[in-house]
Protein backbone atom coordinates (compact mmCIF):
# COMPACT_ATOMS: atom_id res chain seq x y z
CA UNK A 1 0.00 0.00 0.00
CA UNK A 2 3.02 2.17 1.10
CA UNK A 3 4.86 1.94 -2.40
CA UNK A 4 1.58 2.11 -4.55
CA UNK A 5 1.30 5.90 -2.62
CA UNK A 6 4.93 6.81 -3.32
CA UNK A 7 4.74 5.51 -6.94
CA UNK A 8 1.85 7.78 -7.45
CA UNK A 9 3.46 10.90 -5.67
CA UNK A 10 6.56 10.20 -8.21
CA UNK A 11 4.22 9.76 -11.25
CA UNK A 12 2.85 13.14 -10.03
CA UNK A 13 6.00 15.18 -9.58
CA UNK A 14 6.72 14.02 -12.87
CA UNK A 15 3.44 14.78 -14.12
CA UNK A 16 3.53 18.45 -13.16
CA UNK A 17 7.37 18.93 -14.30
CA UNK A 18 6.48 17.72 -17.86
CA UNK A 19 3.35 19.87 -18.16
CA UNK A 20 5.41 22.85 -16.37
CA UNK A 21 8.65 22.41 -19.13
CA UNK A 22 5.57 22.23 -21.68
CA UNK A 23 3.89 25.37 -20.38
CA UNK A 24 7.33 27.58 -20.36
CA UNK A 25 8.22 26.49 -24.29
CA UNK A 26 4.65 27.61 -25.33
CA UNK A 27 5.14 30.91 -23.14
CA UNK A 28 5.85 33.74 -25.46
CA UNK A 29 9.42 34.85 -23.98
CA UNK A 30 12.95 34.72 -25.48
CA UNK A 31 14.72 31.76 -26.10
CA UNK A 32 17.15 32.83 -23.70
CA UNK A 33 14.27 33.57 -20.33
CA UNK A 34 12.90 30.21 -21.42
CA UNK A 35 16.45 28.19 -21.50
CA UNK A 36 16.92 30.02 -17.99
CA UNK A 37 13.60 28.87 -16.56
CA UNK A 38 13.49 24.96 -18.02
CA UNK A 39 17.22 25.26 -16.35
CA UNK A 40 15.28 26.62 -13.50
CA UNK A 41 12.55 24.37 -13.26
CA UNK A 42 14.87 20.95 -14.34
CA UNK A 43 17.21 21.97 -11.02
CA UNK A 44 13.52 21.77 -8.88
CA UNK A 45 12.91 18.46 -10.49
CA UNK A 46 15.95 16.91 -9.51
CA UNK A 47 16.01 18.38 -5.97
CA UNK A 48 12.31 16.94 -5.78
CA UNK A 49 13.36 13.70 -6.84
CA UNK A 50 16.41 13.94 -4.40
CA UNK A 51 14.29 14.47 -1.50
CA UNK A 52 11.73 11.91 -2.29
CA UNK A 53 14.29 9.38 -3.02
CA UNK A 54 16.04 10.19 0.35
CA UNK A 55 12.43 9.85 2.23
CA UNK A 56 12.24 6.04 0.37
CA UNK A 57 15.31 5.11 1.72
CA UNK A 58 14.86 6.60 5.08
CA UNK A 59 11.37 4.24 4.96
CA UNK A 60 12.85 1.36 3.51
CA UNK A 61 15.52 1.66 6.64
CA UNK A 62 12.48 1.81 8.90
CA UNK A 63 10.97 -1.15 7.78
CA UNK A 64 14.14 -2.97 7.94
CA UNK A 65 14.56 -2.11 11.73
CA UNK A 66 10.93 -2.75 12.46
CA UNK A 67 11.37 -6.22 10.88
CA UNK A 68 14.64 -7.09 12.48
CA UNK A 69 13.28 -5.94 15.84
CA UNK A 70 10.24 -8.29 15.02
CA UNK A 71 12.01 -11.13 14.20
CA UNK A 72 14.32 -10.63 17.06
CA UNK A 73 11.41 -11.02 19.56
CA UNK A 74 10.25 -13.98 17.82
CA UNK A 75 13.26 -15.34 18.13
CA UNK A 76 13.78 -14.88 22.09
CA UNK A 77 9.77 -16.06 22.26
CA UNK A 78 10.54 -19.60 20.30
CA UNK A 79 13.76 -19.79 22.51
CA UNK A 80 11.71 -19.55 25.38
CA UNK A 81 9.42 -22.06 24.81
CA UNK A 82 12.12 -24.39 23.68
CA UNK A 83 13.60 -24.17 27.19
CA UNK A 84 9.87 -24.70 28.89
CA UNK A 85 9.73 -28.04 26.93
CA UNK A 86 12.78 -28.81 27.94
CA UNK A 87 11.83 -28.63 31.84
Amino acid sequence: MQEDNTSKLVWFFAGAAIGAAIAILYAPQSGEETRRRLGNAASRGRERASEAGQDLVEKGRELYEKGRKMADEAAEVFESGRKLVKG
